[in-house]
Order: C-alpha cells, then structure tokens, then sequence
C-alpha cells in the first residue's frame, strides 16, 4: 500500500541495500530483495523464536523475574552484532557507518536453540546511502530513543549503545526507564 509513497520506497530499498551487506550471526540475514508487479519484498531468514517483549511479558505474566544472567547474555549478543553493523565497511574499505536507531525488546528475537537476532533495520541509516530522511524527523520508539535521537539530532553507534542499556535496564528491573508523555 505504500509503493506510492517515494519517500517509504526510498526507505524500503535502502534497508534492503544495507541489510542485505550485514552478515553476522546476530543480525536477521536478509537474503532477497525484489519486486512483484507494483509490490517490493524483503526475503529474510526465518527464526524460530520470541521476541524479548513477549518473553518478558511471559515471565511478568508468572510473576517470575527475568534471569539477569539471560539479560546479560542477550545484551552481550546485542552488542556483539552492533559492534558488527557499527564497524562495518563496504568493498572498498569505506566505513558504512550503520546506526539500527531502533534497538528495542520487539526488535531482538530469542530463538528456540538459544540463537539472538537483532531484527529490521529498517530505519537504520548510513552515509554512504541517500538519506530519506528530514532535518529534525525523529524516527524510532521513544521509550528507547537516546537524547540525540529524541531531539532530531545526528546519531551513531553510542545512540545505539544507550538504548540498548535503556532495554537492559528494563529487563533487569521490570520497569520502563522512561515513561509518560
């Protein structure tokens, strides 16, 4: 419903161009991109598993903590697939300069073998493609956002750090760091 929109088909296709460059055990693979009639798809590799909302949701519902060592471990597979979009360089060397800026429970899967993703890059932003983007547009949950990115302001890897600690915080409390309007 949206191919007429040339900004989201801008922003489709720039997702599909980046996502499909990152190759990691921690980040969803992406393996086609193409066009039915007037459609565009994303093929991705399938996980079997849950998103961390509603595995923390699950626990919640039990009245039992979520383990800090599981947190952690997560964390750690969050940040060891950051690290590898934050570092990653084109065919040439050139640094791309990735930045997911949407790093929230619902966009890191727990497989059933225990296998963490980092899911949907799809608002993730890099130098080297054509910025859809408008000064000042904030894109993101705001729960998760770091003050930069709140603000409308550039981000990079630290904005992605911060929110990742935002999720880790919450995982570990059961409480949302920031709430309210």
């Amino acid at each position: 419903q949206h191919t007429e929109n040339p900004d989201f088909m801008q922003m489709f296709l720039n997702e599909a161009k980046l996502a499909a460059q990152l190759s990691h055990p921690n980040i969803c693979q992406i393996f086609d991109l193409g066009r039915i009639g007037d459609s565009f798809f994303i093929a991705m590799e399938y996980v079997a598993g849950r998103d961390m909302n509603r595995i923390i949701n699950a626990s919640n519902r039990v009245g039992i903590p979520f383990p800090m060592e599981y947190a952690l471990k997560i964390a750690s597979n969050c940040c060891e697939g950051l690290y590898y979009a934050h570092s990653k360089t084109d065919n040439k060397g050139h640094a791309l300069n990735v930045v997911h800026r949407d790093v929230t429970p619902e966009n890191i899967i727990v497989s059933f073998d225990g296998g963490v993703k980092l899911l949907d890059f799809g608002i993730a932003k890099a130098e080297n493609l054509v910025q859809t983007d408008r000064p000042g547009e904030v894109k993101g949950k705001l729960s998760y956002m770091s003050p930069e990115q709140c603000q409308g302001k550039d981000t990079d890897n630290r904005s992605d750090i911060f929110s990742l600690g935002v999720v880790l915080y919450e995982w570990i409390t059961g409480f949302r760091l920031f709430t309210g309007d």
